[in-house]
């Protein structure tokens, strides 16, 4: 048992040593959005896209020559403006509810991706394509720009936990022995349900509500 303790140490070391880690800064402007799975009756709407921010560290993690596990963590604000019109019919009579509600977000991520990247397309220039997801803790919410509403704190409203897939692809600059500059784009497409206000609200369980946003990435690596 302990010669094959031994050994793993041995190999993770080697693996270690020969692998090569690349950590770095970026900074995203993102276009925020929302969608919704709701039938059409309750005519959820987006409307508009909002300018987000996404801030962080990134670190690649070189397992070969062109490939890369990618992670870090990043602090990035989402949402955007949505509308939300539903009639229903009751003894009573005819009754509405409505409304429009500018959602913003911030949520810790960490990234967990896989990066392709090819051979030099120029001289000190490679392009690479990045593809995975995201595992996201919600920090911070407003909701047209206030922090409580009828005494409740909005940030208890939302979920604590999101999962995104991501897509993207961008090109690096080589700047010297061993700092790169780079440039990309991703698209982050939310997987899960960020807030049951609206299913409780409308009184339909089936109602969610997703993130969606496509970042313009800067960053730098070293």
């Amino acid at each position: 048992m302990k010669k094959f303790t031994l050994l793993m140490l041995f190999l993770c070391f080697g693996l270690t040593a020969m692998a090569q880690i690349e950590i770095g800064l970026q900074v995203s402007p993102t276009i925020a959005s929302n969608r919704f799975i709701a039938e059409d009756v309750y005519q959820f709407n987006k409307e508009s896209n909002k300018l987000r921010l996404g801030v962080g560290v990134i670190a690649d993690y070189f397992f070969a020559q062109n490939y890369a596990f990618s992670t870090g963590v990043m602090y990035r604000s989402k949402g955007s403006e949505i509308s939300y019109r539903y009639t229903r019919q009751d003894g009573g009579g005819t009754t509405t509810t409505s409304g429009q509600d500018d959602i913003s977000l911030q949520y810790v991520e960490l990234p967990l991706s896989l990066k392709l990247f090819t051979n030099e397309v120029a001289p000190g220039t490679i392009i690479y394509f990045q593809v995975g997801g995201s595992l996201n803790t919600k920090v911070a919410a407003q909701v047209n720009d206030r922090k409580v509403i009828d005494g409740e704190k909005v940030i208890k409203r939302f979920n604590i936990f999101e999962v995104d897939a991501l897509l993207g692809t961008g090109v690096e600059f080589q700047l010297g022995e061993s700092t790169k500059l780079l440039a990309g784009l991703t698209y982050h497409r939310g997987l899960t349900n960020i807030d049951d206000y609206y299913k409780d609200l409308l009184g339909d369980k089936n109602i969610a509500v997703k993130n969606n946003s496509v970042s313009i990435d800067f960053g730098i690596k070293f």
